[in-house]
């Protein structure tokens, strides 16, 4: 019985990286992967899909106005989909994915983010909360050896962020991964340091 998963975790979890190596597990065992993700994702190329350790493959490019299904159906018979940074597709697009999922007897994996640099869900992996069959988080740790939960935003500086849209592509430049704790204490300290002036 096929399922829809969503994996997620903050940055720098290795989402990506065990998409990859999911994809190249069933590879191994003769079965034919769709790997996709959303046109938002232009970090490292339009149709390409890399993890921090260098591991990279090529991807269908999947734009908001696309319909799933139909990209399914040109693209072809497969045995399974694996999608990366699911957080950008929209709740339509996880809902396509449900269905071809029901419909279609088809696995569905979907790895990325939950959450923003506010801790806000992202559209599409609130739709995933609420449709998936198994949610796993993928765990890394803040740098005081908690377990990171938030996505914080940082400038050149290294001062988090606490201002701006959603979307911002970034890596390590832009993003470390904290636990809520440290976020908020960090968050305070530099509100402390304004006001002295």
């Amino acid at each position: 019985m096929a399922k829809l998963y969503f994996k997620y975790g903050v940055m720098g979890s290795s989402k990506t990286a065990q998409a990859l190596i999911t994809k190249f597990n069933y590879e191994e065992l003769g079965m034919s992967v769709w790997l996709i993700k959303p046109s938002t994702d232009t970090r490292d190329g339009a149709d390409i899909v890399r993890s921090r350790i260098g591991l990279e493959s090529r991807a269908q490019v999947i734009t908001p106005e696309q319909d799933i299904r139909e990209e399914y159906a040109r693209a072809g018979q497969r045995d399974v989909i694996i999608a990366d940074e699911a957080q950008f597709f929209t709740p339509e697009q996880i809902d396509q994915l449900r269905a071809l999922v029901d419909e279609e007897d088809l696995p569905v994996l979907c790895f990325g983010l939950r959450t923003d640099f506010l801790t806000h869900f992202f559209p599409g992996a609130q739709r995933l909360m609420e449709l998936a069959d198994s949610l796993t988080e993928i765990k890394t740790v803040c740098a005081c050896g908690r377990k990171a939960t938030v996505n914080a935003r940082i400038d050149g500086s290294g001062r988090i962020v606490t201002q701006g849209g959603q979307i911002l592509l970034g890596g390590n430049d832009s993003y470390v991964a904290m636990c809520h704790k440290c976020w908020k204490r960090k968050i305070r300290e530099q509100e402390e340091t304004v006001q002295k002036g």
